[in-house]
């Protein structure tokens, strides 16, 4: 599970620096920054492989959306990363 997690967390600073390039007129300002996330992790990236299956995009893009929130809010500290790869794989391993 952590060898997930680091790999997941690979996978979301890799989206970061892309979005961060494709958006780089607005220097990565994104209102949907979540809906780009969610579809470039699922169409464009190992994410199926590394949680079993493939998640619904707009699942995604909710959990991404809480996940932002929640850690803006707790300041847990750490990556962003780190902290949304733990959660996706704790929520997608107990679902089938």
């Amino acid at each position: 599970m952590a060898e997930e997690v680091a790999k997941i967390g690979e996978l979301l600073h890799e989206a970061a620096e892309t979005h961060h390039t494709v958006f780089r007129i607005t220097d990565g300002a994104d209102e949907d920054w979540a809906t780009w996330y969610s579809n470039w992790l699922v169409n464009l990236s190992e994410l199926p492989e590394l949680l079993g299956r493939k998640p619904a995009r707009s699942e995604l893009t909710s959990l991404l959306v809480r996940l932002d929130k929640e850690f803006v809010e707790k300041e847990p500290g750490g990556r962003w990363e780190d902290y949304y790869a733990a959660d996706l794989v704790r929520l997608f391993s107990h679902r089938g």
